[in-house]
């Protein structure tokens, strides 16, 4: 599941931040590790776009911002709802605006990313519940956005896949005027359980077991918590009639097994679920293209997989 070594430019990436003297995110207090996380993933910008505008609407617990990108100003295109990592405690619009400028130029449709409520300040459901109304805000406002309200797909990384994966379950079972597409699970927080690749993995790089715990110890309310689907999707008893799915891991990832695991179950439902698998590759790599080039054509891979689930 995982090669014998880290692809050399993903070391060369990790070799630089040790360089720069980032401890572990368990290891920073919260405002700390947000100031870094935006520092080392809130970057130049890379991909030019016609158009970049960020909003916000009235969501469950407040305002909710938003962050628009459209690849072309002359017709409708389909729409990705994407939600950004950071174990629900980190990241913000900027920390994942390159990722979201390359799918929207690259799938050839609007991302609308969203910066959805933060632990431990606001802990679990407040995520979900921004998550699940940023999808019927896109739905209802496509048009206005440059997007087609008929072509939706929900996405995102880490904590962000999380948050994808329990919309589309959400949506099965909450009246949801949109109707889903697809859902893009890149390197997804499905269970708070210990697995091989948690252990193989527990020392990173750039995420660790004790971060992947220090996380949902700051999301969940309590224990009880823990066992939710609507928290850890993995636990949730039937996945059918979801619908179709890509599920994106990396074999130096902690999380990468209760991934496999995801697209594993989802399969056996019945649910289109393909699975991309990086065996060099680390967690978070898809925010790497301009420096790792196994990353940059992992890229490509997911958004023809988004370009080619909104063209249905």
């Amino acid at each position: 599941m995982r090669a014998d070594a880290p692809d050399p430019q993903v070391s060369a990436v990790v070799d630089e931040l040790v360089r720069t003297g980032v401890p572990e995110w368990h290891a920073m207090s919260v405002d700390c590790a947000r100031r870094v996380e935006d520092d080392v993933f809130g970057g130049e910008v890379r991909v030019d776009l016609p158009l970049v505008r960020d909003l916000a609407f009235d969501g469950p617990g407040g305002s909710v911002p938003v962050r628009v990108y459209r690849p072309t100003l002359d017709e409708p295109r389909p729409v990705l709802v994407f939600y950004h990592g950071g174990g629900w405690v980190l990241g913000t619009l900027d920390s994942v605006d390159g990722v979201c400028r390359d799918l929207a130029t690259r799938a050839g449709c609007v991302v609308v990313s969203v910066d959805y409520r933060l632990a431990p300040e606001r802990p679990f459901p407040a995520a979900v519940d921004d998550a699940f109304a940023a999808v019927e805000w896109v739905w209802a406002n496509a048009a206005s956005l440059g997007g087609d309200p008929a072509r939706l797909v929900v996405g995102g990384t880490s904590a962000g896949g999380n948050l994808a994966a329990v919309t589309a379950l959400r949506a099965r079972e909450e009246s949801l005027d949109a109707t889903l597409a697809g859902q893009l699970l890149c390197y997804p927080m499905a269970d708070r359980e210990d697995t091989d690749s948690t252990h193989e993995n527990a020392d990173g790089p750039l995420l660790t077991r004790r971060d992947v715990a220090w996380f949902w110890e700051q999301y969940l309310r309590s224990p009880v918590d823990a066992h939710n689907p609507f928290a850890a999707p993995l636990r949730a008893r039937d996945l059918s009639g979801l619908p179709p799915a890509l599920v994106v891991t990396a074999g130096f990832d902690p999380l990468r097994d209760e991934g496999v695991a995801y697209a594993r179950r989802l399969a056996e439902a019945g649910v289109p679920a393909d699975h991309d698998h990086y065996p060099s590759m680390v967690h978070g790599f898809l925010s790497l293209t301009g420096a790792v080039d196994v990353a940059d054509e992992a890229m490509d891979g997911v958004a023809d997989w988004v370009a080619a689930t909104l063209s249905g």
